[in-house]
């Protein structure tokens, strides 16, 4: 059987993004296998992997919301904003109360800019900011809009000589929890770093589906690890869906575009006059993306498969 789909993956510290499609590929034999969004080495936590065809979903399951559970500490500075750089900056005292910094975090919720970390994939002039960090340069950096959608506090702690905070974020892509964990100690007249990171969840992808090395190494060997495996549209259930005619479904399958006579019924909300689909055959078949132009009232395909 040919595995296809998006395998849920939890990724063990140590290991890059790109370190976990490397092992999985060893796994399952299978060359075209792409991640949904990258995790520093020492971050654990939900890695979706796309398998065989589920490659060309790649680019929605990345732009889903995600969420994290980190662990702030007050009153230290590092150059990477994590415990794997240089202490830059340390206060030998931190004088906090709970009801301030429960404040401050509430602060942080909605859109708010980030200055990406120089130790960061961030490209500027071709070169990686992590490239340029490792060589002892510092280059200005644009600051970019991205949305915290929800941040919970678990735990404070501020009996240490360096305070902790557990908190769970839900946020947009793109947002950096290091960075969110230095501008929060900011707001709090301290230095700060992220402790600790572990990402629970992509979209509704949740740490409760995934499956460690092992597991999936001993459900191929079974052939039981494609039951185990997310139908790369259910992956995208986000993206609203409409039910095709036979013939329009036929149509659909052979890359036209398909003009309707009668405004299609779209399950989900379309935000826009233009807007990408899920089209489904009469039988539920999977068939593909297409982007529904309503000022023409038509189909176009984006992604079609047979």
């Amino acid at each position: 059987m040919t595995l296809e789909g998006v395998l849920p993956v939890w990724k063990p510290a140590g290991f890059t993004s790109h370190d976990v499609v490397a092992k999985v590929r060893g796994i399952l034999g299978i060359k075209r296998i792409g991640h949904t969004g990258t995790l520093d080495p020492q971050v654990t936590g939900v890695l979706p992997l796309c398998i065989g065809r589920a490659t060309r979903m790649v680019e929605y399951i990345q732009d889903l919301p995600k969420e994290y559970e980190a662990v702030l500490r007050i009153g230290l500075a590092t150059d990477t904003e994590d415990m794997t750089g240089t202490i830059t900056e340390e206060v030998s005292e931190v004088r906090l109360e709970d009801a301030n910094i429960r404040s401050v975090l509430e602060s942080f919720v909605g859109e708010i800019e980030q200055i990406p970390p120089m130790y960061s994939a961030v490209k500027i002039d071709g070169k990686r900011l992590y490239e340029l960090a490792r060589e002892g340069k510092e280059v200005e950096r644009k600051s970019r809009k991205v949305t915290i959608y929800r941040l919970d506090i678990l735990h404070i702690d501020l009996q240490q000589k360096h305070p902790e905070i557990h908190f769970r974020a839900l946020c947009s892509k793109g947002t950096y929890i290091r960075t969110l964990c230095v501008d929060i100690g900011k707001a709090l007249g301290y230095p700060a770093v992220m402790q600790s990171l572990i990402r629970t969840s992509t979209g509704s992808i949740r740490q409760e589906k995934c499956l460690t090395f092992e597991q999936i190494a001993q459900l191929k060997a079974q052939n039981d690890l494609q039951a185990q495996m997310i139908p790369m549209d259910e992956a995208i259930a986000h993206i609203p869906s409409v039910v095709l005619t036979a013939q329009e479904a036929a149509n659909a399958l052979q890359g036209k575009k398909i003009v309707m006579t009668v405004s299609p019924v779209i399950r989900g909300e379309v935000e826009h006059s233009q807007s990408i689909v899920r089209a489904y055959s009469p039988d539920q078949r999977f068939l593909g993306l297409f982007e529904w132009k309503s000022a023409s009232q038509a189909l176009v395909p984006v992604k079609v498969f047979l």
